[in-house]
C-alpha cells in the first residue's frame, strides 16, 4: 500500500499536480487554486512528497532521529563518565570504532586507529579532569549520522597551554554497525556554537 501510494504521489509530483489530495470532491467545480483544466494544484508540502516517495513518513523520520539522539546521548554519557574516572580504555573501545579518525584546529597530526587513540586518550584523561558534550544539531540517515556539538573541557591549570580553549565545536561522525552506533571519528575547531543551528 505504501509503495503504491508513493508511486502515485511521485507520478503526480512529477507532473506538478496532485489530484484528490487537497479535499476537492470528484466533479466539484474548480476553486480559486485550480490549475488549468480544472485540476487543483497541490498543497502537499515537498517534504511530505519526498517522505512518501522514500517510503517513510514524517513521523517515522522523527522517530528515527529521536532514537539516534537517545543512542548517542548514552554514548556521550559513557564518554564523560569514563573520562572523569580516568578510564581511557572504555572511551577507545566503546565510544570509538577501531578505524576512527580525529583531527582538529592547531593539531599538526591526524589520529587514526585504535592504537593512536589509546596512546592519546591515556594522556587526555590525566590532563583533562572532566568533559561535557552538548548536542547542537543532529542528523541521521539510515546507518549514518552526524552531530554538531559544543565540547567543554576542564583542563588542569598546569596543562592548559597544551590544549585548545575550554570550549570547542566538535563534529562527531556516527555509523550503525551490527545494530549499534559507534563513533567513526571527529573534527574540532576552537570556539563554541552560540545559538541553535
Amino acid at each position: 500500500m505504501a509503495t503504491r501510494l508513493a508511486r502515485v504521489v511521485l507520478r503526480c509530483a512529477l507532473s506538478g499536480l496532485v489530484v484528490g489530495l487537497t479535499g476537492g470532491a470528484a466533479g466539484a467545480p474548480p476553486g480559486p487554486a485550480a490549475a488549468p483544466g480544472g485540476v487543483r494544484s497541490s498543497s502537499v508540502p515537498a517534504a511530505a512528497v519526498a517522505a512518501a516517495v522514500a517510503g517513510a513518513t514524517p513521523a517515522a523520520a522523527d522517530a528515527e532521529l529521536a532514537a539516534f539522539k537517545k543512542a548517542i546521548r548514552q554514548l556521550y554519557d559513557l564518554k564523560e563518565q569514563a573520562w572523569a574516572a580516568g578510564d581511557a580504555e572504555t572511551i577507545v573501545t566503546r565510544f570509538y570504532a577501531p578505524d576512527a579518525i580525529s583531527v582538529g584546529e592547531g593539531d599538526p597530526g591526524t589520529m587514526v586507529g585504535r592504537e593512536q587513540f589509546r596512546e592519546t586518550y591515556r594522556k587526555y584523561v590525566k590532563d583533562v579532569t572532566s568533559v561535557r558534550i552538548e548536542s547542537v544539531r543532529t542528523v541521521v540517515n539510515g546507518n549514518a549520522g552526524w552531530d554538531w556539538t559544543n565540547f567543554r573541557a576542564t583542563v588542569r591549570p598546569e596543562k592548559a597551554k597544551e590544549y585548545p580553549p575550554p570550549l570547542v565545536r566538535v563534529l562527531f561522525l556516527w555509523s550503525r554497525e551490527g545494530g549499534r552506533w559507534i563513533c567513526k571519528g571527529d573534527v574540532f575547531v576552537n570556539g563554541g556554537f552560540k545559538e541553535p543551528l
